[in-house]
């Protein structure tokens, strides 16, 4: 399997999409990682069934977050994404969360040509309370049985407070790269 992060650059974000790879499909309690010192994807472990992923859930490649991996999507699509799937995607916001005291960021994504929808996700405005209700639930809460309290969810941001944090990422990895 390819370096994500060699072969694929992380998008046009003054377009506003970015090339996302999804790692755990929406309704798996599977946690599948990127392993990017082998090119594979990697079962890290199994998660408690009574959290599953509320969406695909995924990665920007050449982006590295705060906490030294690449920068988290959440991807909406009405149906599960297969592991390792390239989707282009179109940014529609952040959702700011931090796990065991650092930022861990999560873009807000949306397939960049959803005929299901007729496109109509443009922002998060579009999204229902509810969905973002079960997002912040489910982060909140999915490591409460090995690790309670070490989640925190801090809101939401629009696009552009998405752009900059993925401007950012994107600086950060040209500098600092990853280690095998």
């Amino acid at each position: 399997m390819p370096d994500y992060n060699k072969l694929l650059t992380p998008g046009n974000i003054d377009e506003g999409w970015v090339n996302g790879i999804v790692d755990i499909p929406e309704g798996s309690s599977l946690k599948i990682e990127y392993d990017r010192a082998h090119g594979i994807f990697i079962l890290d472990r199994v998660e408690a069934n009574i959290f599953p992923k509320p969406v695909n859930y995924g990665f920007i490649p050449a982006t590295k977050d705060t906490d030294g991996d690449e920068l988290d999507i959440l991807l909406i699509c009405h149906e599960p994404i297969p592991t390792g799937v390239l989707v282009k995607s179109k940014i529609i916001g952040i959702f700011n969360f931090e796990d065991d005291g650092d930022m861990d960021y999560k873009i807000v994504c949306v397939p960049i040509d959803d005929r299901n929808t007729g496109d109509s996700i443009q922002s998060l405005d579009d999204l229902n309370k509810r969905w973002k209700q079960k997002i912040e639930f489910h982060f909140a809460h999915y490591k409460d049985l090995k690790k309670p309290g070490t989640t925190k969810v801090l809101g939401w941001g629009n696009i552009e407070d998405a752009k900059k944090i993925i401007r950012e990422c994107i600086t950060r990895y040209n500098k600092e790269g990853f280690t095998k």
